[in-house]
């Protein structure tokens, strides 16, 4: 049976998800390589920069965090974005970057691994408000070269309903809410400190 993410429990849980992960949230969102992607001074190599990273997150998921879920979201294969990067690296002519692996995914969980996949997907909701910027920007203003941040399109909110949809629902049916909280924050961790690590080789 779907969930009502309208219930008093749906939204408890949601809630809590949502505060316990606020800060590992606003710690990866204030980095600079962060928030130079909303900047009006944006350049095209900055963007191309954070596009790489994200690859490294996008890879990683796809490779090691899809097959433990295959069988709990349906979908699954309809939110792969690795390749819309490459796209917009191609058509940047920058190269496919060379992957550095972002998770320790060994032994992890389902109930982790949706919480990975929660900050993941999560990430196509704040893609739409960043694209507004992008598309400001010379050289990705005729719709070209945004696939990655286009994600979904105007099926975003469906998608990430649906998304929330099967979380819950797994959530409800197998108790598992300090598990999911855990790998959310954990993978926003991760990704602070990949954003971190890379930026500290680079200088």
């Amino acid at each position: 049976m779907t969930p009502d993410l309208n219930s008093s429990l749906s939204l408890d849980f949601l809630h809590t998800l949502k505060t316990q992960t606020a800060g590992a949230h606003k710690r990866l969102e204030n980095l600079p390589v962060s928030s130079c992607i909303l900047s009006p001074e944006m350049k095209i190599e900055d963007y191309a920069h954070y596009l790489k990273l994200m690859y490294d997150v996008h890879y990683d998921v796809e490779e090691n965090i899809f097959p433990l879920l295959s069988g709990n979201i349906p979908d699954l294969t309809e939110r792969k974005k690795k390749h819309l990067i490459e796209e917009d690296l191609t058509f940047l002519n920058y190269k496919q970057p060379v992957v550095s692996p972002v998770f320790n995914t060994e032994n992890i969980t389902i109930p982790f691994a949706l919480g990975i996949l929660y900050v993941v997907e999560g990430s196509s909701l704040g893609g739409r408000f960043i694209l507004k910027n992008i598309e400001t920007i010379k050289g990705l203003d005729e719709g070209k070269g945004v696939s990655y941040f286009t994600g979904y399109g105007n099926k975003t909110g469906s998608h990430w309903k649906n998304f929330l949809n099967v979380l819950t629902e797994y959530q409800e049916e197998n108790n598992c809410e300090n598990e999911i909280i855990k790998g959310a924050i954990y993978a926003f961790d991760c990704i602070h400190d990949h954003f971190v690590e890379i930026q500290k080789n680079e200088n």
